[in-house]
């Protein structure tokens, strides 16, 4: 499966997630403790909103504050929504082209920018699901193909404070060796 297909399947395992949220859920916890479930969708939101940009080749810079605080409004499903279709139109367009991306940490290759992408859907999609009691079960294929790209990455991003630290926690299958190293508790519950 190549890349603009894998991104196509964690925005929809992340839209069919989003779906799942009913009104009394978004002020409600997570598995990422500093943040609601509003606040969780804002952050894939924003992922979402800076993906055009970012694929065009715009710098940090070039955007500014355009896409900080609340994005999603009086409407959050719809904006996440909106957000989604908006970013997996512009992979789509543009990865083929091999664009290189301005990031915070400086110039990266289009491919590995949509492979975070796609690692992010993937685990807040299971963030999100875990939080408001929807079906935690994410795509095997993705699983393994997010497995098989951060395994070679997981010491830099815990070094760098993007995943907390590995819990003690059982592990079952590839999924839950994923979120293990992804930082979360198979186990998790709001409740």
């Amino acid at each position: 499966m190549d890349l603009v297909e894998q991104h196509r399947r964690s925005l929809d395992q992340w839209r069919q997630t989003v779906e799942s949220v009913r009104p009394e859920d978004w002020d409600g916890p997570t598995p990422c403790t500093e943040w609601t479930v509003r606040d969780l969708v804002n952050h894939v939101v924003g992922e979402d909103r800076w993906t055009g940009p970012l694929m065009e080749g715009r710098t940090i810079a070039d955007v500014g504050d355009a896409l900080d605080g609340d994005l999603l409004g009086s409407d959050p499903k719809a904006s996440a929504q909106a957000a989604a279709d908006e970013a997996e139109s512009v992979v789509a367009e543009k990865l083929p082209d091999e664009p290189v991306v301005h990031l915070s940490y400086g110039d990266e290759q289009g491919a590995e920018y949509v492979r975070q992408l796609i690692a992010d859907h993937l685990i807040h999609s299971w963030d999100l699901a875990a939080a408001v009691g929807a079906d935690r079960e994410l795509d095997p294929g993705l699983v393994d193909a997010v497995s098989a790209w951060f395994a070679e990455r997981e010491d830099l991003y815990r070094s760098a404070g993007m995943v907390a630290d590995r819990p003690d926690a059982a592990v079952d299958s590839p999924q839950d060796r994923l979120l293990v190293a992804g930082g979360r508790d198979p186990r998790w519950s709001a409740t």
